[in-house]
């Protein structure tokens, strides 16, 4: 049986990436109390991953030391997966359930990478660009391996760079979008230096790469394990031999605990006022689930949600310009990156779109809906709860996710009978105390 541990907190956070962190730290240092809660075993989130070791490498030292100093209680290592009644969320650790009441709620859950089928994308070694560059981050030897890079947006530029430092030999970025609309982006960039000197030295990083515009991956051919992707690039296909190929279509965001605890979406993001609060009272949020903007506005809107939360809208006002200073970023990184319809043609109609299911493209081309083809195939309904074939798909067919229902991700026999003792508590009015 599952140890329950049971904590209330002034200020809870969801999430230890940027938004989350920053949001912990202004809210504690207000003296308030304050839980920071993460599913990975280290702050950081997946924009500053590497845990301890790396943190003088990266902008996140500061501000995780500063969260460590704050006395906020950090929690590790918890997933949550269920709120059986307002203000209290259950959360799975690795051999104990935590239950966490909370007078005002952060939710800073991030964002995802997006895939799209193609022919052959199941392969082994067939990766997230994000994903592959964690991998090597927790010890995956890439030295002296072939990676060919392709989607869009600006990771997949830091992430070679990442990956050629470590030794990668990177024969091609593959970049969807036009030459049109990054020319528009760079133009977009002139008002802003920093973003400016971060491109010239990715430039430098990258010297002799060759980067391909209008460019994408069609299908990938291998055994055991990927051998070599055929890439359409100016106009023709073109087969180059590789160990990796590291896919990322621009980013999602994380809405399924926003979703289920009754936050408004607009636009597949989690709606918010000007000071991060959401439709939901005592409910804010922050970072990528309000829109896909990168650190600089997850760390402005992660302080303002932390400052608001503690009661300090004054201070919290301050950051409006430096937010409303990065969302103009973020709405240029949309316009320049948004996904070509052409994409939409890239399955074959036996290419697998739900690997846990192993539903193939031509078994959900027959449905209308996600309802349906959930239904009728199980599409989204495995281990992922459709966190891969569920953004597949809203890209593919233009389908939306219509419900979340607990639990929001697969959890333990155990925590599910903890789920059904809460909901009783509830229905019998009873709260608070150890079991």
């Amino acid at each position: 049986m599952s140890r329950e541990v049971r904590q209330r907190f002034d200020v809870l956070v969801v999430g230890g990436g940027p938004a989350g962190v920053a949001a912990a730290v202004r809210a504690a240092e207000a003296g308030v109390r304050v839980g920071v809660v993460d599913d990975n075993v280290n702050l950081g989130g997946q924009i500053w991953r590497g845990g301890p070791e790396h943190e003088k490498e990266t902008s996140a030292a500061g501000w995780i030391s500063r969260l460590r100093a704050s006395g906020a209680t950090i929690l590790c290592g918890l997933r949550i997966f269920h709120q059986p009644e307002a203000g209290v969320l259950l959360a799975e650790g690795h051999d104990d359930l935590h239950v966490l009441s909370y007078t005002k709620l952060v939710l800073a859950t991030g964002a995802r990478e997006r895939f799209l089928p193609f022919p052959g994308w199941t392969l082994p070694n067939v990766t997230g660009v994000g994903g592959l560059q964690a991998m090597v981050k927790s010890g995956l030897p890439i030295r002296g391996k072939r990676v060919v890079i392709a989607g869009t947006g600006p990771l997949l530029l830091a992430v070679a760079a990442y990956l050629r430092e470590h030794g990668a030999e990177i024969p091609i970025i593959c970049e969807q979008a036009s030459w049109s609309s990054l020319a528009r982006f760079g133009v977009a960039l002139f008002g802003q230096p920093g973003k400016i000197a971060q491109g010239l030295q990715l430039k430098r990083q990258l010297a002799g790469i060759k980067f391909s515009a209008n460019s994408w991956p069609l299908a990938v051919h291998g055994k055991a394990a990927v051998e070599a992707v055929v890439i359409f690039r100016r106009g023709q296909t073109e087969a180059i031999a590789c160990d990796y190929l590291a896919c990322g279509f621009h980013l999602v965001p994380n809405i399924e605990l926003p979703l289920l605890l009754g936050c408004q979406i607009q636009r597949g993001y989690v709606r918010v006022d000007d000071y991060q609060r959401t439709t939901v009272q005592e409910i804010l949020c922050a970072g990528e689930p309000t829109g896909i903007g990168g650190v600089e506005l997850s760390l402005a809107e992660g302080q303002i949600a932390g400052l608001v939360a503690s009661g300090q809208m004054t201070e919290a006002k301050k950051l409006f310009g430096a937010r409303n200073r990065a969302r103009y970023f973020a709405r240029s990184l949309d316009r320049a990156f948004r996904l070509r319809s052409e994409l939409r043609r890239l399955p074959s109609p036996d290419t697998i779109v739900c690997r846990c299911e192993d539903i193939r493209y031509s078994r959900l081309s027959r449905h209308t809906s996600w309802r349906s083809a959930k239904l009728h195939t199980r599409c989204g309904m495995g281990p992922c709860q459709g966190r891969v074939c569920g953004t597949s798909t809203e890209f593919l067919f233009k389908w939306n996710p219509d419900s979340v229902r607990p639990p929001i991700l697969p959890v333990r026999v155990e925590s599910l009978a903890a789920m059904s003792s809460e909901l009783d508590l509830e229905c019998s009015g009873v709260s608070g105390g150890h079991k």
